[in-house]
């Protein structure tokens, strides 16, 4: 019986170690990028959605979810066009905008916003990294491209304790530290990590490997440490920024994130 116990004991750990690998995978910087893919529950929009039969397919469980911000009317997300602005739900009452300054590009600014009773006001701004490629509206695993859309944020993580964060949060070196034969550059890239509700079951911590779509549309898609270039299709921000909005998001206000380049955020 002792046998059977340790190596059902060792059966787990081996298990849980290959979860977390394939996780941290997704992540890796490729030569000329960094960083990683996405992970959690989607919210996309209606064309940049998943189909009906993928979401069919997840079952149940799957759910819909500076440059300074752009100038525009202040009663409105500046930046954000009117078939994004549906898709943020009307409880809403703060978005992490991340504006790419061109669909091939790596650049971005995350803009932080909340609602108030006349408009969405800017709280803080910072320059940021997303895939390496660019966007895209159709992601696929290995596409070197962050998705274009809307999506919620619930669940966070790191290596580091929790900073005061009001979302879930798992804590773990041996669940975020990346594997020993990555670059040093992105050794401290998941100190600090917020799922983006892409391709995964909210509610779960971030390096869950869930992908509700099928394993082809990527998964793994994180806010994250910024290591100075382009990711595989996260956002990279710098730390002060990531603690910030750690200690600043809020589940009772539903926080999304609105992500894409300038012109496909207009549309």
């Amino acid at each position: 019986m002792q046998t059977k116990s340790i190596r059902r004991t060792a059966v787990t750990a081996a298990t849980v170690v290959g979860a977390v690998l394939v996780t941290l995978s997704a992540c890796q910087a490729s030569p000329g990028g960094g960083g990683k893919n996405g992970l959690p529950g989607p919210h996309p929009t209606a064309p940049r959605s998943p189909s009906a039969a993928r979401a069919a397919a997840a079952g149940p469980d799957w759910q819909q979810p500076d440059r300074a911000g752009p100038v525009g009317d202040p009663g409105r997300l500046p930046g954000v066009g009117e078939l994004f602005r549906a898709e943020i739900p009307a409880d809403s009452r703060q978005v992490v905008a991340v504006y790419g300054e061109g669909a091939d590009s790596a650049d971005s600014t995350v803009v932080l916003y909340t609602r108030e009773d006349r408009g969405w006001r800017p709280v803080g701004s910072w320059p940021a990294h997303n895939g390496r490629s660019g966007w895209t509206i159709d992601h696929h695993a290995g596409d070197g491209r962050s998705p274009v859309g809307v999506f919620t944020v619930t669940d966070a993580g790191g290596v580091l304790p929790d900073p005061g964060t009001r979302l879930s949060y798992a804590q773990g070196r041996d669940l975020y530290t990346p594997p020993h034969y990555w670059s040093p550059a992105y050794r401290h890239d998941f100190d600090y990590v917020i799922a983006i509700d892409y391709n995964r079951l909210r509610g779960r911590p971030p390096h869950d490997t869930t992908h509700p779509w099928g394993s082809s549309l990527g998964g793994g898609i994180w806010l994250h440490l910024d290591h100075g270039s382009g990711t595989s299709a996260c956002i990279g921000l710098p730390k002060e920024a990531m603690e910030y909005l750690l200690r600043t998001l809020d589940p009772t206000r539903d926080p999304v994130v609105v992500m894409g380049d300038r012109p496909s955020l207009l549309l």
